[in-house]
């Protein structure tokens, strides 16, 4: 069911649970690549956890092939922001690793995403990362029935700014609705001014992820025409969850956990 002049996909009760089961195919095949994360090993092997990961649950991933893509999650480090290509690349100390995966069950999709942090990093890129992962949470508490679509975005952005004025907001790419495919309508800025765009009503999802880099959030994309890296060269993090909005309020699909805020 689509409601709206933007065709937001509007989810059953039991097609929710079904995305939910997609979901913890998400989290747990991120909590294992993120174990699997070490100086040394390659991002080609921490895809290949993901594919058995995704495989062993009866899942599909949603990545592989999507638009071509030629792996089954994207690994982007240190000033990549989206998108990597896992492959030869081997992860050094230091490194800030974000992992994004999508999983598909029954034909209803999840997706999520996190930074792993490699060793010991300077307190300026630990902070970067966990300043991400706090805004996205404020966004997924905004994701409120009767709310507007623009006060989650709002959430997301006022997290950040609060935390000081060197974290730069990708804007270029956004968070976005997901369902029965991963990418929908509508598209889900990490900014903005409260109570504009869509009512939020029981049943929509969407797909939080704030994209924040020490420094510009001007980005470029580079030859592969896949991986997003900043443009001056600063460290990036991505933070990811699927969210559903319920009567009851935000329900995270994507975490481990059943957590319901």
């Amino acid at each position: 069911m689509f409601r709206g002049r933007d065709r937001i996909e509007v989810k059953s009760v039991d097609q929710l649970h079904i995305m939910r089961a997609a979901g913890l195919v998400v989290a747990q095949t991120l909590q294992r690549v993120a174990e699997a994360v070490q100086a040394g090993v390659s991002t080609a092997e921490l895809d290949q956890i993901a594919a058995a990961s995704i495989r062993d649950a009866g899942a599909t991933p949603s990545f592989l092939g999507y638009h071509g893509f030629p792996a089954h999650i994207c690994v982007s480090v240190n000033d990549e922001v989206v998108h990597g290509i896992p492959g030869e690349r081997r992860i050094a100390e230091g490194d800030v690793v974000s992992i994004d995966c999508g999983a598909i069950v029954d034909g209803w999709h999840g997706d999520a995403a996190i930074s792993v942090l490699v060793g010991q990093v300077p307190a300026d890129i630990a902070m970067l990362s966990q300043v991400t992962e706090s805004a996205l949470w404020a966004g997924l508490a905004a994701a409120r029935p009767g709310g507007r679509l623009s006060d989650v975005g709002h959430a997301v952005e006022s997290a950040i700014r609060a935390a000081g004025p060197h974290y730069g907001i990708v804007e270029d790419y956004v968070g976005h609705g997901i369902g029965s495919s991963m990418h929908m309508e509508p598209a889900v800025p990490n900014y903005g001014k409260p109570g504009r765009g869509p009512r939020l009503l029981p049943g929509m999802a969407l797909a939080v992820e704030p994209m924040v880099i020490l420094g510009s959030p001007e980005v470029q994309v580079l030859a592969d025409d896949w991986t997003v890296v900043a443009s001056d060269g600063g460290m990036a993090a991505h933070w990811e969850h699927t969210v559903a909005v319920t009567e009851e309020g935000p329900w995270v699909l994507t975490a481990l956990e059943d957590v319901r805020l």
